[in-house]
């Protein structure tokens, strides 16, 4: 923290946001519709998030994947059989985001058509 010109501490709006570190876990690219897609869907293969989520990589949901299992927001289960295989499913954790996406959802509903227009009206002014 630096303190200004009257005395008084200030902190880095940054560091002030109670809600940042949450959008920087939650709002991540590729994390709400991975996370969408196990709340909507249940526990599901790699290939079917893939088959779901059809313009990301392998690479990337691989990446997304082992994130969101670091961050608990996501349980990975090996099953040892042959082939091997793996499942993904959405946390305890996870799953109380859903009344956020709710209301963003919601929110969504309601207002990204004036937030199209609003860009209308300033890329014409």
């Amino acid at each position: 923290m630096a303190e200004n010109t009257a005395g008084s501490t200030v902190r880095d709006p940054e560091q002030a946001c109670p809600i940042a570190p949450v959008v920087d876990i939650v709002f991540s690219r590729w994390t709400t519709p991975i996370l969408w897609a196990l709340h909507e869907f249940g526990r599901q293969r790699f290939v079917e998030l893939e088959r779901r989520i059809t313009s990301i990589t392998p690479k990337v949901l691989t990446q997304r994947l082992r994130q969101l299992e670091r961050d608990g927001l996501v349980v990975r289960t090996y099953h040892a059989e042959v082939p091997p295989r793996v499942e993904y499913e959405i946390s305890e954790l996870g799953r109380s985001l859903a009344p956020l996406f709710a209301t963003l959802a919601e929110w969504a509903s309601d207002n990204l058509s004036k937030v199209d227009q609003a860009r209308r009206d300033y890329d014409a002014g």
